[in-house]
Formats: structure tokens, sequence, C-alpha cells
């Protein structure tokens, strides 16, 4: 993959992604805000212009990638459960003839999408962590993404949810390992820590089965941090997730209780002569242990304003300036669970 793609005055280059042989952007774009109509961001209604047709939102999709690619992004995050994102990113790596070689794609399994298009559902996906369900997305994923997907990753894996205890997924996940894809988790909750210690322990046939992981870290949420390290000098290539806490670190939140912390993100920002979410966005990608940071934006001037992360100066004295804006873990997720589909 060529990662020397220019970027503004500058080329995005590469990284490599832990000990996995690949070579990945330092942002990516994910997803999830662009293959279905409803999602926890704030302000992710208006991003859509409340346009939730699927061939305008595959357009739409179809136009964000293209600006991600322009930019220099070259690493694309998908999943099974984010709708018909798989569907919109295969038809735009199609359409577009982007050869294998010149992009990594990484999705997810676990999660079935079950709002049917529907902003507001009982349920907007399941989670079923079993062998018959990771059997039966591999082959859905693998039908749209083919040789683009290199990455394969437990959505959303937790200790409770048992996907680290089975022999039999496990042993699948192995077996799919052995051909050549790399093998990862997403984390989500105040356990993210726990799940990612337990994944570091599995080996199977001599060698660690997870090689890569993508974990919720912000400004606000950091509880994740001393196992994201561990696993960064244990050779796992780490991408990080949710960074603008869903549009929390933005200037769309109006939360009252968070106002303060908000008006010194915007002082530290206005002194770095940049804006709150590059800031925020810049405090992760500037992490030494980190690989990528996935850009979660459904717009392109929230995308500019990411990639414009990279041009910001950094240096020990933000970070400390920064670090009073971190919140107790089990206070930051059951913030994120009020979250309102929108």
């Amino acid at each position: 993959m060529d990662a020397r793609t220019r970027s503004g005055d500058k080329p995005m280059i590469g990284r490599p992604f832990g000990d996995t042989g690949l070579t990945l952007t330092p942002l990516g774009l994910g997803l999830a805000a662009l293959g279905r109509p409803g999602y926890i961001n704030l302000g992710h209604a208006s991003d859509l212009h409340d346009q939730y047709e699927p061939e305008v939102m595959e357009l739409r999709a179809h136009e964000m990638l293209d600006q991600a690619w322009e930019l220099g992004i070259r690493y694309f995050d998908a999943a099974r459960s984010y709708g018909l994102a798989e569907r919109f990113l295969s038809t735009w790596l199609q359409s577009r003839d982007i050869d294998s070689s010149e992009v990594v794609v990484g999705s997810k399994w676990g999660y079935t999408y079950t709002a049917e298009w529907q902003i507001q559902a009982d349920a907007h996906e399941v989670k079923t962590h079993d062998l018959p369900t990771f059997r039966r997305q591999l082959r859905e994923s693998r039908a749209l993404l083919s040789n683009h997907m290199k990455i394969y990753q437990v959505h959303s894996a937790t200790v409770e949810s048992g996907v680290l205890s089975s022999r039999e997924v496990l042993g699948g996940m192995a077996a799919l390992r052995n051909s050549g894809m790399i093998i990862g988790l997403s984390l989500s909750g105040p356990g993210q820590a726990d799940t990612l210690r337990k994944a570091l322990s599995i080996s199977i046939e001599g060698a660690p089965l997870f090689r890569s992981v993508q974990a919720t870290w912000n400004l606000l949420a950091r509880g994740v941090e001393p196992a994201l390290k561990e696993a960064h000098s244990a050779g796992m290539g780490v991408i990080l997730k949710e960074v603008l806490a869903n549009g929390r670190l933005t200037s769309r939140n109006t939360e009252a209780a968070l106002a303060a912390k908000l008006d010194l993100l915007r002082s530290v920002a206005a002194e770095c002569r940049t804006s709150m979410e590059s800031l925020a966005v810049a405090a992760a990608i500037r992490q030494p242990w980190v690989d990528v940071v996935l850009s979660g934006a459904a717009t392109q001037e929230h995308l500019r304003e990411n990639v414009a992360a990279l041009e910001v100066s950094w240096d020990p004295g933000i970070a400390q300036a920064l670090e009073v804006l971190r919140e107790p873990e089990e206070q930051y997720w059951l913030t994120r669970s009020r979250l309102a589909w929108n």
C-alpha cells in the first residue's frame, strides 16, 4: 500500500500496524454513522439532512469515501451491524477500481443489524458471539469486501459474552488467522481493560490469536489506556474509536455538567490555533502507543477538521492541561448509554 498520499501540504505517512506486517495511515474512516439512518452521535440527523433513503445514503457514503481518499486516508472500518455500510464500501471500491493492495479494510462480526432501516427501534443490533454467527457473517463480509478486508474483529467483545472462552469460536478464528487474516477485537464499556488483557493471554497453536484491538479512548474516557499500552508492547495493532466521545467533545454538546471542561478544551485549542475538535483528535493521534485513529465523520467539513489534527503542534504542556477533562469510567459509560439515537 502506498501510504505517502498527499494530505493538505504534507503526505500522510503510514505507520506499522503492530507486528502484523500491515502499514496503515494514522487516520481511518469509520462507517458507523454513514451506513444506517440511526446513530448516537450528537447531531447525526442534521448531518444526514433527514434524508435516509438507501440510495441517498449510499451516494453520501461514496462522497465521504472519495474525500477521505483525496485526503490520504487508506484505512476504512465497517461492521456487519452498521446497516448497509459494507455494501456501500463495496460498491465504492468497485466503482473506483481500487486494488486491494492500495487500501486496508477492517470489519467486525458478532452483532446483527435489527433496526430495519428505522431511526428508532426496540433493538438496533443484537449481539451473538457464537460459531454459526461467526461463520455466517464472515461469508457475508467476504462476499462484499473480498481481498480488501485484511482485519476481522470480534465486535464489542466482553468477558461476559463468553467469546474469549469458547473453544469452537476461538478455533474458527484461528483457522481464519492461519489463512492470512489479522484477527482482532473491538471493545466497549467500563470492562474494556479486563477484556483486552484476557485476549492478550490467548494463544493458539503456539501463537497469539489477537493481533488487533479497537477501543474507545478519548479525553473523557481513558481507563483502558494502561491495557492498550500493554497491547502495543505485545505487538498488537492499536486502533482508537469514539475519540470525540460521540460528539460530546465538540461544539454541539450543550451538557451543563460538562460546560467548564468544554470551555477549557476550547481555550487550549485557541492557544494552539486550532478547533476543539481537531485538538481532541490530535490528543489521540499523539499517543505513542496508537497506530490508527478513526474518524466517525458524516460530513466533509467534519472529516477535514479531523484530518487537520495531523497538523496540530503537540507538547507535554498541552497533554497536562487536558488531563483534567478525564471522567470516572462508570460515569462516562452511563452518560454514553443515555445518548439518543437520531
